[in-house]
């Protein structure tokens, strides 16, 4: 007897109510998605559960691919029977025998969800748990922390046995939340960001500000390697490049030097802005984590918001770099970001850019220039990448005007 199945434990979208089976449908969908490769599954939910039937597939590989599925507090290998006490112990003998076991303790965990079964849970805790020690040599029960935890449930379908639960992604399915446009530069910020809004159930588009000729090819690379990153996450992700050079060396010419990178900062989120208005967005998320550099302190935030009423989404605001940093690899964006190519963001760097400035001043700056035209040119110019997990440096581009 081998494992049949993975058992799907859905976490917080059990809370949510009349509209879990929205959130339901969309996990399904997304499950899918990430498992394409393995077209024989079949995958089957239900209010509290969702189960994938591997037909012959291989667990190993769709397990790995189930660690990033957001919308899953945990997962397991699971093996169904009758309800049948008889075929029940045996079944939940075979799950164990499926570990190396020997010199181990377990745990025998049973729900009879089932109320017609004329056994009882503590009941089913004896009968099972006898039967697992009577037919194995060396291992022992330890009931506080085991080594193999038999759980075993009967449900009107049928029972369910697992030995061995794999912690999931957590959050909500990739979609439930709505769209927001991610403002991605090439650092080591702005990536996690993105990966924190899908864990909240957003859909992202990520924004680039590419600037020819003081950026280079390989800085453009550099993001769309970062976006491949995230779509291990999300699924398909659109890229907006947009062409900043003229808006960046007008600012840099008109504007005090002080003044220069907010003004910068406030063009590069109206820019956003007016592609989420284009794309149906709902918001927009940054890499900014409160006081860590210049244009995020509370009084830079609050000029460069100006230009919009939009919701600005922070994750990281209140992280310091370790953590940030401590993420960024665990999500393997790390050693891509920290690649020595310049983005918009770290060239025309004023020496000693104002940490406090003034909404009054800036806007004054701005008034002498007229940016509108740059900003229209800029969004008609701006080149659309669709990435996904299999995209590639050779890859045709898939270009949307």
């Amino acid at each position: 007897m081998q494992y049949d199945r993975i058992l799907i434990r859905y976490g917080e979208m059990s809370t949510k109510g009349k509209n879990r089976n929205r959130f339901v449908v969309r996990l399904k969908r997304n499950i899918q998605k990430k498992l394409k490769a393995f077209p024989n599954i079949k995958i089957e939910y239900m209010r509290d559960r969702m189960y994938i039937l591997l037909n012959g597939e291989p667990h190993e590989e769709i397990m790995e691919q189930l660690k990033t599925v957001f919308g899953i507090q945990s997962f397991s290998l699971a093996m169904k029977c009758e309800n049948d006490i008889e075929k029940i112990k045996a079944t939940a003998l075979a799950a164990v025998q499926q570990f190396s076991y020997e010199g181990k303790t377990f745990k025998v965990s049973a729900k009879r969800i089932d109320k017609q079964f004329p056994i009882g849970s503590n009941d089913l805790n004896y009968e099972i748990g006898s039967h697992i020690l009577r037919n194995t040599k060396n291992l022992t029960v330890n009931v506080h922390e085991p080594d193999i935890h038999v759980r075993v449930e009967v449900r009107k379908d049928g029972t369910y046995v697992t030995c061995h639960d794999i912690p999931g992604a957590g959050g909500l399915p990739v979609g439930t939340s709505g769209k927001a446009m991610l403002m991605l530069s090439g650092g080591i910020d702005s990536p996690v960001a993105g990966y924190l809004a899908m864990k909240r159930g957003l859909e992202i588009e990520a924004v680039h500000f590419f600037s020819p000729p003081f950026t280079s090819e390989r800085a453009k690379q550099k993001v769309i390697d970062l976006v491949k990153k995230l779509t291990k996450f999300g699924g398909k992700i659109k890229l907006h490049i947009v062409p900043f050079t003229n808006i960046q060396q007008t600012i840099h010419r008109q504007v005090p030097d002080g003044y220069s990178l907010i003004s910068s900062r406030r063009m590069m989120l109206k820019i956003t802005d007016l592609l989420r208005k284009k794309y149906n967005g709902l918001a927009i998320v940054t890499g900014e984590s409160l006081g860590q550099v210049a244009s995020q302190t509370l009084e830079s935030m609050f000029v460069i918001n100006d230009v919009t009423t939009t919701p600005i989404l922070r994750p990281l605001v209140s992280m310091d770099k370790t953590e940030i940093i401590e993420m960024a690899r665990k999500i393997d964006t790390h050693d891509i970001s920290i690649l020595p190519y310049e983005d918009c963001c770290t060239i025309f760097t004023p020496s000693a850019p104002k940490t406090r400035p003034k909404r009054e001043k800036v806007v004054h700056y701005e008034s002498f220039i007229d940016l509108e035209p740059l900003i229209e040119e800029a969004v008609a110019n701006t080149e659309t990448i669709v990435i996904d997990e299999e995209f590639a440096a050779e890859d045709e581009f898939e270009q949307l005007f």
